[in-house]
């Protein structure tokens, strides 16, 4: 448990901290730890106003953390609940106020709101006591909803949020609320981006990039901690890669519609151009000023080579699209990048764009069966993908299934 001058510190230091990530999933992971700590707390979900809903967002609770395996994340529903006064997150978006209950099974009937027992029956959990606070911008709109479970003592006996805990969250809110209000900024131009490309291209819809960034994710995390990589690496690793993961295809902008646009096979003529979004998309982000950039040209231009050496565009020089010198075969084509020459974060979202494509509906194709992917996957290792990161990819189907849920196409 923090004393009372480590949480000032740490408040001082949460600015800071919150502004070094970009991506908005990882800021809200970020604030539900901080806030937790801060309150020595069990759990917490963070909602997402959209309109007059709010979006359950993120969540995380220790109890359940500790049922399962190691390594193992929870997996949750994403729900939309209105903003009005019948629930307790909908009465704090409506009333902009926030609401310290120490038992949510002793509110008053006289009450307007009332607690869901749904969540705690269905996992045989216990909510007590919940702090539910307003995050506002500066403009004074609630923009989400950051809520608290289960204060414990030392003892790990949970006990009611004290005053103390009220102001200090009131304060930690208006920090994390900036923070929140920048990432939702950062994923709304992403977005904006991508549907420039979708204009161009139909495949490229919101639903997919962001399909494509949560699975590169979770592929990376685990793959990063076989290595036992440092937390904070970590972290810069997940913020990067999946904001460069979502771009992955952001080239096409530069491919003609008679191309992206035609209904039947391409030629092979058709298909070289094509294959030039790669070195296109790369170029976007040659002027280098951040990790940033140096992941978003890395996935751009290697997101379509293969394991076995056949992928393209190979070893390219981006501003001139030719092969690197001693690279070049007959013809003068670039030789294939194989294995590890592939950097990282081109090989996971190679693995990543492929699961989708063959999950998901097109307007030219329907989605596969799943056991149809899953033995393409596996049939492809070390001739597509990467094989370590094939046998990662088995280990976490759960969690994959569950952002295959969180982002689905709409009609």
């Amino acid at each position: 448990m923090l004393n009372e001058k480590e949480k000032l510190d740490a408040l001082a230091n949460l600015g800071i901290e919150l502004s070094r990530v970009q991506d908005l999933d990882i800021v809200m992971e970020h604030i539900l730890t901080e806030a937790r700590r801060f309150v020595n707390a069990d759990a917490g979900s963070i909602y997402i106003r959209e309109k007059d809903m709010l979006h359950f967002t993120y969540t995380q609770n220790n109890t359940l953390q500790q049922r399962l395996s190691e390594g193992e994340k929870l997996i949750y529903s994403t729900f939309r609940i209105p903003i009005n006064k019948e629930s307790i997150a909908g009465y704090v978006a409506a009333a902009g106020k926030h609401l310290n209950l120490t038992d949510v099974y002793s509110i008053d009937p006289s009450c307007p709101f009332h607690f869901s027992k749904e969540f705690d029956k269905k996992t045989h959990y216990k909510t007590q006591s919940v702090l539910t606070i307003p995050l506002k911008n500066h403009h004074d709109d609630v923009i989400g909803i950051l809520q608290i479970i289960n204060a414990e003592d030392a003892s790990q006996k949970v006990i009611a949020f004290s005053q103390d805990d009220e102001r200090m969250m009131l304060h930690f809110a208006s920090i994390a609320a900036v923070a929140l209000e920048r990432a939702q900024m950062t994923r709304a131009i992403l977005l904006r981006m991508i549907q420039m490309a979708e204009m161009r291209d139909p495949k490229e819809t919101g639903a997919h990039v962001n399909r494509v960034g949560g699975y590169a994710v979770e592929l990376y995390e685990r793959w990063a901690r076989r290595r036992n990589l440092n937390q904070r690496e970590v972290d810069q690793g997940r913020d990067i890669l999946r904001m460069a993961a979502m771009l992955h295809d952001v080239g096409k902008i530069a491919i003609s519609d008679l191309i992206l646009k035609k209904p039947g096979r391409l030629d092979e003529t058709e298909f070289t151009t094509m294959k030039q979004h790669t070195v296109l998309g790369a170029r976007l982000f040659s002027d280098r000023q951040s990790d940033f950039d140096e992941a978003a040209a890395q996935v751009a231009l290697n997101h379509h080579e293969r394991w076995d050496g056949n992928g393209y565009p190979g070893h390219v020089d981006v501003q001139s699209g030719k092969a690197k010198k001693g690279y070049a075969q007959s013809g003068g084509r670039p030789m294939g990048k194989q294995g590890e020459q592939i950097p990282l974060y081109g090989r996971i979202v190679a693995l990543a764009d492929v699961y989708d494509a063959l999950s998901s509906a097109r307007v030219y194709k329907d989605a596969w069966d799943e056991s149809k992917v899953l033995d393409t996957i596996e049939s492809e290792s070390k001739k597509h993908f990467d094989p370590e990161l094939v046998e990662i990819f088995f280990s976490s189907l759960d969690f994959l299934r569950a952002i295959q849920r969180r982002y689905r196409d709409t009609d």
